[in-house]
């Protein structure tokens, strides 16, 4: 089914942060997508950066990369794992993009000689990005994540936009709050209808509201909000805690949230096709198996920093009818094999993800060591692979002392080092090796098992790379590598000749999605279930 004319939907957060505006948007369109509309996702960011390219995971969390290089936030890692659809930079809107792009414009005269203001230039620059991307996406339905919350200096001039948009297009509101309990478990309202008066002074009438809570909306709080916010108690919803992120859309759809979604927005239901996302829901909450993955990082205190790594786990899992249980090693404690052997014992596979720095690297190869000898099921992604290029270096190839010349200039074996086109550059943002990028497997590898074919495309962002002249050394002492980029100069990924032991250069994890898993997960996974096995 095919729109003639293009609605739109905002999402606004109030009260306070992290209360899962992602997650619902990404909901909400899975719910429109399953009535055979095109939906086109797009998150504002009120941040000066460009992009988040140059943010560190303790403030952002993890920095999630599209197809096209551009490098953006997680929330963006949640519409595609949901929807199953490839995102541009367009989808990506930052003040800091909106700014460059209207100071751009006047640099070249193009505001004719007006004075630049607020409104209507940056108001209409907003506006016209977000029709643009509707019409390139050839969208039914746009829904915009206005990130923040209301109240929040930084996105007061793009809800002026959307004020402006709802005046010119068919725009729904949604408002996301948060229901508080008393200890004696008595609901207090009263915030949300701070938070709802304040939108309203900015000229914006929310549709329907949606609360997060300790406990499931009674009857009272919902007559409270549904009076003091001027909407019918049909229009307020549970957003409730649940066992797994992906039964939300199934939670909403029989609160009738679909019904009401389609009414407001004047569309016909003509399908309803979530049959195949239910089962998947139904495999992760009942498993027939269960495994322990450790996630070895130096970031673990923040676990939004490896969100795309902990929800391929739960892809893969839902492929193989398995509940992964994920256990999170901080690599900063480990100082040598024993400790390594402490902490990871009870663990039925390792992931080492990816990073910078050289910070917490020395137990991250002791975690990999551990792994290799023991042959536990070991996956290695971009940073976790060029550590398991090193320790493999130091204790099978015999070059002792050999690093990447991120951590050591002078180290007598620089098996990572630079790649060749990032030497002499001075910028750090956007200037990595970016994006989808393609693989030629070799075959009968356990990459290409995993595949099933021998050209691939996974994404990439990284600075460093196995250094070819140590490259026939490597394979001499029985490393594999089961990929290079397709001229063979870029080791893309590595292997144990015993085991299931895997590297890749790339982020597979970026591009995995509940109804279609990345295959080295899925693989993983199988291999992490058949070693528990073996111990038994």
């Amino acid at each position: 089914m095919r729109l003639k004319n293009r609605k739109y939907i905002v999402i606004l957060g109030s009260l306070m942060s992290g209360l899962g505006k992602g997650i619902l948007t990404a909901s909400i369109a899975k719910i429109l997508q399953s009535k055979g509309l095109k939906i086109s996702p797009i998150k504002f960011d009120g941040y000066l950066n460009v992009d988040c390219g140059t943010m560190n995971p303790f403030r952002h969390g993890e920095v999630f990369v599209l197809d096209d290089g551009t490098e953006c936030d997680m929330d963006f890692g949640t519409y595609e794992r949901f929807l199953d659809i490839d995102l541009s930079s367009a989808n990506s809107i930052t003040g800091g993009k909106l700014f460059r792009n209207i100071i751009e414009k006047e640099r070249k005269g193009g505001f004719l000689g007006r004075d630049v203001q607020f409104v209507p230039h940056l108001t209409d620059e907003i506006k016209s990005w977000v029709r643009k991307t509707g019409e390139e996406q050839d969208a039914d339905v746009v829904i915009i994540e206005v990130g923040g919350t209301v109240g929040d200096l930084e996105n007061g001039y793009f809800l002026e936009a959307m004020r402006q948009l709802a005046l010119e297009e068919q725009v729904l509101f949604i408002q996301l709050t948060f229901v508080p309990s008393l200890a004696e478990g008595e609901q207090k309202t009263k915030p949300t209808q701070h938070a709802n008066r304040l939108i309203q002074s900015l000229g914006i009438h929310p549709d329907i509201i949606i609360c997060r809570e300790d406990e499931p909306l009674g009857k009272e709080a919902r007559e409270k909000i549904s009076m003091f916010c001027n909407v019918p108690p049909t229009s307020v919803f549970d957003d409730p805690d649940l066992e797994t992120i992906y039964e939300l859309p199934l939670v909403l759809e029989k609160q009738k949230m679909t019904e009401l979604l389609l009414e407001k927005l004047g569309i016909e239901e003509k399908k309803d096709d979530m049959k195949e996302w239910k089962a998947l829901v139904e495999k992760i909450k009942n498993p027939k198996e269960s495994v322990t993955v450790a996630i070895t990082g130096k970031y673990t205190a923040v676990k939004d920093a490896y969100v795309s790594v902990k929800e391929a786990l739960v892809h893969g899992g839902a492929a193989n009818s398995a509940k992964v249980n994920v256990k999170w090693v901080e690599t900063t404690e480990i100082a040598d094999l024993k400790g390594a052997q402490e902490l990871l014992g009870d663990c039925d596979g390792i992931i080492v993800p990816g990073g910078y720095g050289s910070r917490g690297t020395e137990g991250k190869i002791m975690c990999i060591r551990y792994a290799r000898e023991n042959k536990v099921p070991f996956l290695g992604l971009c940073y976790g692979m060029q550590m398991a290029v090193i320790e493999w270096a130091r204790n099978v190839a015999g070059m002792e002392g050999a690093n990447t010349t991120e951590i050591d200039e002078k180290t007598k074996y620089p098996v990572i080092d630079f790649l060749p086109e990032q030497r002499g550059l001075k910028d750090k943002g956007a200037t990595q090796r970016l994006g989808a990028w393609p693989c030629k497997l070799k075959k009968g590898t356990k990459a290409y098992l995993a595949y099933g074919q021998e050209l691939i495309y996974e994404r990439h962002r990284h600075r460093y790379e196995v250094n070819n002249d140590y490259r026939q050394r490597l394979e001499e002492s029985g490393l594999v590598i089961s990929g290079t980029s397709p001229d063979g100069n870029i080791v893309e990924m590595v292997e144990w000749p015993e085991g299931f032991g895997v590297g890749t250069q790339a982020h597979p994890e970026l591009k995995s999605r509940l109804e279609r898993p990345a295959p080295l997960f899925v693989s993983f996974v199988k291999a992490c279930i058949e070693f528990k096995k073996s111990r038994k």
